[in-house]
């Protein structure tokens, strides 16, 4: 052939650590291993009943068709309320883009306002998605470093520093954050709003575990006088809902960027699922009790990984106050982050790990999957059983006493 068949595009794309274990789980399992999984970011419950039938319901009604590209009427004004209600500021639903994932909101809403050359500020450690699409669309990626000492924020003035005016375009926020359960506090983001203003930033907030949170109330900079017309603010029913599978995401942001992102709908996707889109606006306008018990679970796991985490000589381990992830430090073994992450998939059992409790290894992420700022860390998924995380722990104890 001539010529490469790729385009050089693609040559900037990153794949997703949690994807690429996910393979390797796949096949210890099927050679007979019995692998912890706390690898994986996805609720280990099904999707609420209520959400359930009403999917159920609409199938076997004949909601099979397309619908507009920027989503359903109905799903759209579902919403536009529950950020209205949840965030504070009013959105009409031609403010709102529906799409098949959250993470499709990423890579659309980017696209819509990101120019080549234009430098984005986001957060390292963090989601991969971010790293990966800003240079694929010829701009030029800035990573913030979160720091451990202040809960996995960042200083103000770091970020200050980053700023390039005339060419800074965006800023990406993440809370609770992934992969640290990091949280900005108000104080964070008035700051932040501030320096948009005087260098003219549109702000990305990913919301994604925006009801996932264990202290205060979750802060959204879009709250926050003037930031609406700068922001663009994703949510979805992937972690709250427990419906990873089911591709459901929103965005709100102005109807000028709505409309610019469900034109590239268009000619993608063409729509969200009909169905879909019917369960989940059930989901935002149901009795939320059911997210609620699953918060308190989540809250009841988080308490017991982070002490047992911190029991173990050579780890410690923050206590987050969102999303459902630890990122214990284990800079002291000597070891990569990558290294650290094969040694307790596989490596760990065959030095005697495990052995009395029935493990083969467990599953979790080098740090550096989310940035090189990662290194040092390791995240930990706590959506999985009580009595597998014990499992999961006894099994990381041990491996780490035999390094």
């Amino acid at each position: 052939m001539a010529r490469d068949v790729i385009a050089d595009r693609i040559s900037k794309l990153g794949g997703e650590g949690a994807f690429e274990v996910q393979k390797k789980v796949a096949i210890l399992r099927r050679d007979g291993k019995n692998i912890i999984t706390c690898h994986i970011g996805q609720p280990d419950r099904p999707a609420p009943k209520a959400v359930v039938d009403v999917a159920v319901k609409a199938l076997n009604d004949g909601d099979h068709g397309y619908t507009p590209s920027g989503g359903k009427l109905e799903m759209r004004e579902a919403a536009a309320e529950w950020l209205t209600k949840t965030r504070g500021v009013h959105y009409s639903w031609d403010e709102i883009c529906i799409t098949p994932g959250a993470k499709p909101a990423i890579f659309l809403a980017l696209l819509s306002t990101i120019e080549p050359g234009d430098e984005v500020i986001y957060p390292d450690p963090g989601y991969p998605t971010y790293g990966s699409v800003i240079p694929f669309l010829g701009a030029i990626p800035k990573p913030l470093p979160l720091v451990e000492e202040l809960g996995f924020r960042f200083q103000l003035g770091q970020l200050k520093e980053l700023i390039t005016p005339g060419k800074t375009r965006m800023i990406i926020l993440n809370s609770p954050e992934n992969p640290t359960g990091g949280v900005l506090q108000e104080e964070d983001l008035k700051g932040i709003a501030d320096l948009c203003h005087e260098y003219d930033l549109l702000v990305f907030s990913d919301e994604i575990y925006s009801q996932l949170i264990y202290g205060e109330k979750h802060h959204s900079i879009v709250s926050i006088t003037g930031m609406k017309d700068r922001t663009i603010v994703m949510d979805g029913h992937s972690k709250a809902y427990a419906m990873p599978g089911w591709r459901l995401g929103f965005a709100g942001s102005t109807k000028e960027i709505a409309r610019a992102m469900e034109l590239l709908m268009t000619n993608s996707n063409s729509c969200a699922a009909s169905f879909t889109q019917t369960a989940g606006r059930h989901a935002l306008i149901m009795d939320q009790s059911p997210v609620h018990e699953m918060i308190a679970e989540f809250k009841r796991r988080r308490d017991m990984i982070v002490k047992r985490l911190n029991e173990i000589d050579g780890v410690t381990c923050h206590n987050p106050e969102g999303a459902f992830y630890v990122f214990p430090n284990i800079g002291s073994f000597g070891k990569s982050s990558e290294e650290i992450e094969k040694y307790l998939l596989r490596g760990a059992s065959e030095l005697g790990a495990g052995k009395d409790i029935g493990v083969d290894g467990v599953s979790v992420l080098a740090g550096t999957a989310f940035g090189s700022y990662g290194e040092g860390y390791m995240r930990i998924s706590y959506a999985n059983s009580y009595e597998n995380l014990e499992l999961a722990v006894k099994f990381i104890k041990e491996a780490f006493s035999k390094l």
